[in-house]
């Protein structure tokens, strides 16, 4: 990768965020008796390996009797139920614009401070949102995952620890194109087309400049198992110490 860029300076980014009350660090117990939470960020570009070391990380912190709740920027696309299916494809899913970050703000704000909050559900099939949601309940840790955690200066002042997984284009399109044909059930040639037209450009803009401001930046190309080890054992000692 490139040596990091200067902040983008697209017109409209980054986008006014409502702030939401934060707790601070001697405010140690929430709502639900949980002590308020250790925030980890786990960013980097599409496919080049967030969620499978936030699940190592959770499975290593699980181990140690640690309890973990993640939190994916995924899952607060904007509805896109009133557009036409044609429509639906010419939307640019990754640009900041296509997301609820407010939302996502505020989600992640009150499981930090202990209180429980309803995630949306999304269906990638039909870029749409469904009628239900997933309750997500406060735990000793927080792993927020998405693209654009670090574009965004509201969620980067509430990670306690900010982590960024680097992998080559050609591995990440190769990646993508296994996950979107198997789970999401688009086709190979839809996913070629995304991935040329708006995913490659978005992650120049909006995601390699700001790996600038992360701790710690995690190779995705080698096994992610003990890198999230090292991670589970860096967070376990965080919250030891208090």
């Amino acid at each position: 990768m490139s040596s990091p860029a200067s902040r983008p300076t697209t017109s409209g980014w980054p986008p006014p965020v409502r702030s939401s009350p934060t707790t601070t660090g001697t405010e140690r117990e929430g709502r639900t008796g949980v002590s308020r939470s250790l925030v980890c960020g786990v960013c980097g570009g599409s496919a080049a390996g967030k969620s499978t070391l936030v699940a190592a990380v959770a499975d290593r912190l699980r181990g140690r009797g640690i309890g973990s709740v993640v939190l994916a920027v995924d899952d607060y696309y904007r509805d896109h139920g009133h557009l036409t299916v044609d429509q639906r494809a010419l939307v640019n899913y990754d640009h900041p614009d296509s997301l609820d970050l407010e939302r996502y703000v505020d989600d992640l704000t009150a499981l930090a401070a202990g209180r429980p909050v309803e995630v949306p559900v999304y269906d990638f099939s039909t870029h749409c949102r469904l009628d239900e949601v997933q309750r997500a309940g406060p735990q000793p840790v927080v792993l927020a995952e998405g693209i654009l955690l670090l574009a965004t200066p509201e969620v980067r002042r509430r990670l306690d620890l900010a982590v960024f997984v680097e992998a080559p284009e050609d591995l990440r399109l190769e990646r993508r194109l296994r996950r979107d044909v198997e789970e999401r059930g688009r086709t190979p040639e839809s996913v070629r087309r995304q991935f040329a037209a708006t995913v490659v450009p978005m992650y120049r803009e909006f995601v390699a400049p700001y790996v600038k401001h992360a701790d710690r930046v995690v190779d995705g190309t080698r096994d992610l198992t003990t890198q999230a080890g090292q991670l589970a054992d860096e967070l376990a000692g965080r919250l030891e110490a208090g």
